[in-house]
């Protein structure tokens, strides 16, 4: 998955949150509680949607790190890249 489908995909989650937000307006370095009117329920909510799209296994302790776009895409791009690299693995045993 690019960075750009990855950015897509959390911009789409994030809307599914905060459906009254411009998600053309949102500025990737920027903390989206800082942009858009979301609440702590909506940004739990928005940190288990990008868990469950991406299969992401994102501990509690890490729903911190998703706080700007720029983190999110840097988080979850790692964390796919760990998979796939994990499941290439299992295939070569």
């Amino acid at each position: 998955m690019t960075k750009d489908e990855i950015k897509e995909k959390v911009l789409s989650l994030l809307a599914s949150v905060a459906p009254e937000a411009d998600m053309k307006g949102i500025r990737p370095d920027v903390n989206f509680r800082d942009q858009i009117d979301i609440d702590s329920m909506d940004y739990l909510n928005f940190v288990i949607a990008l868990d469950d799209e991406f299969q992401a296994h994102i501990p509690e302790t890490d729903y911190t790190k998703f706080t700007t776009l720029d983190a999110c895409v840097k988080m979850l791009e790692s964390r796919l890249a760990v998979q796939n690299n994990t499941s290439a693995g299992r295939e070569r045993e």
